[in-house]
């Protein structure tokens, strides 16, 4: 395989090869780790794609929005701000006819504000931000807003979430592991809000 392109591993588009901008810090889900991670949400969803919408706030190479969509979501927002990589994904929307993809090359922070301003909400979040900016920690606590009851967060890191609980960071309370893992350096947890007791 090219080393720019990812290939989707499930669903309509089983199989198909997307290429990828070369940009510093692009670093597509390896095939095992979305493997896995779309067994996580599948469990969590009870297979039930059609009627999920889903928002990829720092999109990049498209692997886990599209992976979504060719699994059957009912809707998949991708959001970027890097020029080449936003028109590369809306290429790999045109060639793949995905009508369920909305593309917008945006902020992540400034959309995920926005987008909870309009009253928007998504059951799946993939935050997959570049590394070494703090971008998780930032984006987080945003996506409590954007959340319908019972969605999940999948975050990708280059570090373990540090403990949940009383000692958790001010930007991780409130959230709870549900799955986490590691392949080679990638870290990758799916979370979701803690119930509240009434």
């Amino acid at each position: 395989m090219a080393p720019h392109q990812v290939r989707i591993i499930g669903g309509t588009w089983k199989r198909m090869l997307l290429p990828v901008v070369d940009a510093l810090g692009l670093r597509p889900t390896p095939d095992r780790v979305r493997e896995t991670v779309f067994n996580w949400i599948n469990h969590q969803l009870g297979g039930d794609w059609d009627q999920a919408t889903v928002l990829d706030l720092y999109a990049g190479s498209g692997a886990l929005g599209f992976e979504a969509a060719s699994r059957g979501a009912a809707a998949v927002t991708m959001a970027d701000n890097h020029g080449p990589a936003v028109r590369q994904l809306e290429a790999n929307r045109d060639k793949l006819k995905a009508a369920n993809v909305t593309i917008l090359r945006a902020d992540a922070l400034t959309l995920a504000r926005d987008l909870a301003t309009r009253g928007q909400r998504f059951d799946v979040i993939f935050l997959d931000p570049p590394y070494q900016q703090d971008l998780l920690a930032k984006t987080l606590p945003l996506c409590a807003a954007l959340l319908t009851e019972g969605g999940m967060v999948y975050a990708e890191a280059e570090a373990p979430l540090p403990a949940g609980g009383d000692d958790a960071p001010e930007w991780l309370r409130g959230w709870e592991a549900v799955r986490a893992d590691k392949a080679g350096m990638v870290y990758y947890h799916l979370l979701k809000l803690q119930e509240t007791g009434a």
